[in-house]
């Protein structure tokens, strides 16, 4: 299977998580306004990567003749879940501009243990997942 478009999608998605890291670095009050546009330009770059996981990564790998490969997918697309509805959580608290620059520490907090939970998530499906979608 060719997932070339995953990885660089993965790329992608780390580079605007550092690009917001910066935003909230030089003052979450002063560019609250940025950090919203970063927000929701991310949102819609994972909600099609997560669809496209859902409709063509997974079901690849489930219907492998590897049982591994299968039982991989499944699990990673069950825990994939849980992640997908704290991101959504996350994005609907800090939907306003007021809302973050009103609550800096707030967002700083929510935003640290979101997109740690997001780059823990890359980092296995680069390093466990992917490798088995390129033998299918």
């Amino acid at each position: 299977m060719n997932i070339e478009k995953f990885k660089r999608e993965h790329a992608d998605l780390l580079a605007a998580v550092t690009a917001l890291r910066e935003l909230v670095q030089t003052g979450v009050q002063e560019h609250a306004d940025k950090i919203l546009a970063q927000l929701v330009g991310m949102s819609s770059v994972i909600k099609l990567h997560l669809a496209a996981e859902d409709r063509v990564l997974y079901p690849a790998l489930m219907s492998a003749g590897d049982p591994l490969v299968a039982e991989t997918g499944k699990r990673f697309q069950e825990e994939m879940g849980d992640l997908a509805q704290a991101y959504a959580g996350f994005v609907s608290r800090w939907n306003l501009a007021s809302r973050i620059s009103q609550d800096p520490e707030g967002f700083r907090n929510d935003a640290n243990n979101v997109f740690k939970a997001l780059h823990l998530r890359v980092q296995r499906e680069n390093r466990e997942l992917y490798p088995l979608a390129e033998q299918v």
